[in-house]
């Protein structure tokens, strides 16, 4: 019988190699962020809401020129030996790119290092005697912090790194090709400019903690309205159910009954009320199907009848016991309204004596319904709060959504207008027309 033998695992690789390996995937990043910016030039504070802020960089970044330029002359005529001419120019190469940092931090990072290398390359020449530090000038030193502060404040962490290694790379080709190690501080600059990046890294990231926290709560206060209208016309699409149904109750019953109640009718007639009740009897089911869909799970469907305004007096006295001292007035033949429009006023004066009792406890309260034929006018006033203790029992809250969202949901509903808002005494307004005609609510 042929024999199989399991294959050998492959060996690792070389730690060579892996380490080969690691070093491209990291210097890749770090060379790409070296040489491309993590920002458009737009200055440091651009965003900030007062104008002086705005203006505060290039202040800042304006007076290190004006400081650093004159300094650093002086320093390398007169400690490092150079010529006037020269040590101007080196100067201003390595100070007045200082100019750049409110905006465009890496260029002059580039043109600040060269010239440092640069600076230092020349002094070699000169008489060691004379120089206090090598490779970098006291001045150049603590321009070079100011750069890499602002690099920490806008760069990405592979940039930051690169600019790191690039100064200490820098540092020790220098202290290798020198020949006096007595004033060496490119160790001493390694480890500042560590520092120095790592502070302007941590402020940089906790920004951008700040600001994306700032915008998940701005979100997130969207969302909830959002949320919160949703769940508005989702309660008063359940509520309308009932009112819809009973019509088209009303509208199978009849069609159903049409042949006994008349008699005599043609069989084309008698038809057509039956395919007018098998419509009716469909619409009911598909309604049945669509309040199962808005219904939320674990919900159970209301049993007891929708309020309308002959339910507003026990309202108000369930609001007088909660400790609300209300009061009603209501016309005594006001019938026959649209079962919308009746259930609709009813909620509003709910919200509105719910924000009462949770805003303004104690507060004196008013109710008025009227009517003018056309409209129908639900106000609610209430004065200042008059204590600030809980009622002594719940007022009722069945069916009530979410104060004046739900009144501009309901009112928008049956085409109607809502004025709501705070009165000079301290208290509060709420005002709901709504028309009684349909073709009037169906144009809202």
């Amino acid at each position: 019988m042929p024999t199989y033998s399991t294959p050998p695992p492959p060996s690792p690789p070389p730690a060579t190699d892996g380490l080969l390996s690691a070093a491209r995937r990291h210097l890749g990043p770090m060379a790409y962020g070296l040489s491309h910016p993590s920002h458009p030039p737009t200055p440091l504070l651009a965003d900030a809401p007062k104008r002086w802020q705005r203006l505060l960089p290039y202040v800042v970044v304006g007076a290190l020129a004006v400081i650093f330029i004159p300094v650093t002359i002086t320093v390398l005529s007169d400690q490092y030996g150079l010529n006037g001419g020269l040590a101007g120019l080196l100067a201003v190469a390595q100070a007045a790119p200082l100019l750049m940092l409110a905006h465009r931090p890496l260029q002059a990072w580039w043109i600040i290092f060269t010239a440092d290398v640069l600076g230092a390359v020349l002094m070699l020449g000169q008489d060691t005697g004379q120089r206090d530090a090598w490779p970098w000038t006291a001045p150049g030193q603590i321009g070079y912090l100011f750069v890499l502060l602002a690099l920490g404040l806008r760069e990405r962490r592979q940039t930051l790194a690169g600019v790191w290694l690039a100064t200490g790379a820098a540092g020790l080709v220098l202290y290798l090709v020198s020949s006096d190690h007595r004033t060496d501080n490119s160790l001493l600059l390694f480890i500042l400019s560590a520092v120095v990046l790592m502070i302007g890294a941590a402020v940089r990231e906790r920004g951008v903690a700040q600001r994306r926290l700032a915008e998940q709560e701005t979100i997130s206060e969207a969302e909830r309205a959002r949320r919160t209208l949703l769940e508005e016309r989702t309660r008063i699409a359940r509520e309308l159910h009932d009112v819809v149904a009973h019509h088209m109750s009303v509208i199978t019953v009849q069609a159903d009954s049409a042949s006994y109640r008349l008699g005599g009718l043609p069989d084309g007639v008698r038809e057509e009320f039956e395919s007018i009740a098998a419509s009716a009897r469909e619409s009911l089911g598909e309604m049945r199907r669509l309040l199962q869909v808005l219904r939320s799970e674990g919900t159970e469907g209301e049993r007891a009848p929708q309020p309308g305004l002959d339910r507003l007096q026990q309202l108000v006295e369930a609001t007088v016991r909660a400790g609300l001292p209300a009061e009603l007035s209501l016309p005594a033949g006001l019938t026959g309204l649209p079962q919308a429009v009746d259930l609709s006023a009813y909620r509003i004066v709910q919200e509105a004596l719910a924000n009462v009792v949770r805003h303004a406890p104690g507060a004196r309260t008013r109710v008025s319904v009227s009517s003018d034929g056309a409209h129908l006018t639900v106000l609610v006033v209430n004065g200042p709060p008059g204590r600030t203790d809980s009622p002594r029992e719940p007022l009722e809250t069945t069916g009530t959504g979410h104060g004046l969202v739900g009144m501009r949901e309901r009112v928008r509903l049956t085409g109607g207008t809502l004025d709501t808002g705070p009165l000079p005494d301290g208290g509060f307004r709420v005002a709901a027309r709504l028309p009684l005609t349909p073709d009037r609510a169906a144009a809202g």
